[in-house]
């Protein structure tokens, strides 16, 4: 059939593992068709619609509330006392209690991203209680961590010196922002962050949501509330390692390598001034590449990109400032900008 795709295609298409590609098509999320031979095959097209309005719903949901209206009430809850707490005891309950498979790939990704957020818990929230939640079903794990101290962008806002709460998620979504480096390399965050299919951070009023599947990011508003809540979501037939995580974005074992994303930063979709591109690359002197998603922007300056891609570049010899995924004005101003050598 004309337009039609077998699911090894789609797979690579809408960057989701054939096993749950299967699953959505047996379920009717997503509309599939036989050959006479029996082969499933896609129409890319009618697939794609129908994963954005699911994903659409499910984001509606988001929006207003927690896991529990998504996946309905956890299967493990507990409350425990910061003091003296220790994440990897918490992780082998919860695994002993559900008697988790701790072979699959799930679990070895939930192994690092429930310790890593618990430990940000514990190290920075400077509250007395958390909460942990966990859900594990046949098709998805996933869990909360809720605790009862400082939010963490007013935490890095008062630790960094930053102008607001906006400012704070920028950095913390570059990777290696802490406001203890003495005992913290500040990667847990960015790492987990990529780590899962769903990531979500709320706290001090505004919601950070990373959807891995769309590759879409948003911020929202979010009822005030003590602390911070941080979740994340991964479907059972998951495949990467987190080991092949760290590789996108490390050389010789050292975490080199960001790719901010440029929307997150700042209220619309047009960066024309010098001050943005400097406040963007703030910190970035700690990587020696970096990819910066132009993702959904509509329009930028001849200044935003002179300073983003010729003067900070040669005040940091030996450090590559790569633009992705351009609309045709975009790229037509910077490949306008690059210096000549770069073109």
């Amino acid at each position: 059939m004309e337009g039609t795709v077998r699911i090894g295609q789609l797979s690579k298409i809408v960057g989701l593992h054939p096993n749950w590609i299967r699953k959505l098509a047996d379920e009717g999320v997503i509309p599939s068709d036989k050959t006479p031979k029996g082969h499933r095959i896609f129409n890319v097209e009618k697939v794609k619609t129908a994963l954005s309005v699911r994903a659409g719903q499910k984001q509606s949901l988001r929006a207003g509330a927690g896991l529990e209206v998504i996946h309905g009430a956890p299967q493990w809850e507990k409350s425990f006392h910061i003091a003296g707490l220790e994440e990897d005891k918490v992780w082998k309950r919860i695994v002993n209690d559900l008697a988790l498979d701790v072979s699959s790939q799930v679990a070895n990704t939930f192994s690092y991203a429930v310790t890593e957020m618990l430990n940000n818990a514990i190290d920075h929230s400077r509250g007395e209680s958390v909460i942990v939640r966990f859900w594990a079903n046949t098709q998805i794990w996933a869990f909360e961590i809720e605790d009862d101290g400082q939010g963490v962008f007013t935490n890095l806002m008062q630790g960094l010196g930053l102008e607001d709460r906006f400012n704070a998620l920028q950095e913390l979504s570059k990777g290696k922002r802490t406001t203890a480096p003495s005992g913290h390399s500040g990667e847990g965050i960015f790492f987990t962050s990529k780590a899962v299919e769903i990531f979500q951070l709320a706290s001090d009023g505004i919601r950070w949501t990373l959807d891995n599947i769309r590759d879409d990011s948003s911020v929202g508003v979010e009822p005030t509330q003590v602390g911070t809540r941080v979740s994340g979501e991964l479907s059972v037939s998951t495949t990467e390692a987190i080991g092949d995580l760290f590789r996108k974005f490390s050389e010789d074992h050292e975490f080199v390598r960001t790719r901010p994303i440029l929307k997150l930063f700042e209220i619309g979709v047009r960066f024309m001034s010098r001050s943005e591109a400097k406040r963007i690359l703030s910190g970035m002197e700690k990587f020696t590449e970096i990819e910066i998603d132009f993702k959904d922007v509509v329009e930028v300056g001849q200044g935003f990109v002179d300073e983003m891609l010729r003067v900070w570049p040669a005040l940091h010899p030996g450090q590559k400032v790569i633009p992705l995924n351009m609309n045709e004005a975009v790229e037509f101003m910077v490949q306008r900008g690059l210096p000549r050598h770069n073109k």
